[in-house]
C-alpha cells in the first residue's frame, strides 16, 4: 500500500536502469515460472492481521528506498490517517523524504471477501489486489511513476507482516518488465 515515489534524481537513474535493462526482458520472461510464496503460507501465524483493525487511526512509518544494487537512495517518514466505514477504508498517506520532498497519496481500500481486498489511488493504474492470511498481506499494484518527463508503469509487490498490535513490517519490490528496480522497506507504528 505504501508506494513511496523516488525523487527527480532517482527517477533519472531509474530511467537509465530501465533502458539498460530492456535487453534483459527475455531473461526475465524465462524466469517467470519461478515459484513464489503465497499468503496462505502464513495462515497459522499470529497475531492475525485485520486491516480494518490495524489501519484505523493514526500510524507513523519510517522507511527507505534502496536501488537494485542495495544502496539506500532515500529515507522517509510517512504519517497515515486511516478510517473505515463498513468494508471501505481510506488511508491518507503523507510522506516527508530525507531531501525535503513531500508527497501525498490517498488510498481507498475495499474488503471484497474473507482475506481479500482491492484498492485504488490517483497514481495507481487500475486496481490493486490484496490477499491476507494469518499475520501477512500480499498486495500488488502498478504505479504511474513520473521519470524525466515521461510516465512509467512500475509494478509493486508488497508484503506486510504484523509483528504485534502496534508494529507492522513492510517490504515492497519495485519492478518493470519483470526486472527488479529497487525495494522499499518500512516499519509502521500505531499510536
Amino acid at each position: 500500500m505504501i508506494a513511496a515515489i523516488p525523487g527527480a534524481s532517482m527517477r533519472a537513474r531509474l530511467l537509465h536502469a530501465l533502458r539498460a535493462l530492456s535487453a534483459a526482458v527475455l531473461v526475465a520472461a524465462s524466469l517467470a515460472g519461478c515459484a513464489s510464496v503465497e499468503p496462505q503460507a502464513y495462515s497459522a501465524e499470529k497475531p492475525v492481521l485485520d486491516l480494518k483493525e490495524y489501519f484505523n487511526g493514526t500510524l507513523v512509518g519510517h522507511g527507505m528506498f534502496q536501488s537494485r544494487s542495495g544502496k539506500v537512495e532515500r529515507r522517509f517518514v510517512v504519517t497515515i490517517d486511516a478510517r473505515w466505514e463498513g468494508d471501505v477504508g481510506t488511508l491518507d498517506e503523507r510522506f516527508v523524504w530525507s531531501d525535503g520532498e513531500k508527497q501525498r497519496r490517498v488510498w481507498t481500500l475495499t474488503r471484497t471477501g474473507e482475506g481479500t481486498y482491492t484498492g485504488t489511488a490517483d497514481d495507481v493504474v487500475g486496481t490493486a489486489q490484496g490477499r491476507a492470511a494469518g499475520n501477512a498481506l500480499y498486495w500488488t499494484y502498478t504505479l504511474a511513476l513520473p521519470v524525466s518527463g515521461r510516465t512509467w508503469h512500475v509494478r509493486f509487490d508488497d508484503w506486510m507482516y504484523l509483528i504485534d498490535d502496534k508494529v507492522m513490517l513492510n517490504t515492497a519490490v519495485m519492478s518493470k518488465w519483470g526486472i527488479r528496480l529497487g525495494q522499499v522497506t518500512l516499519s509502521f507504528n500505531r499510536k
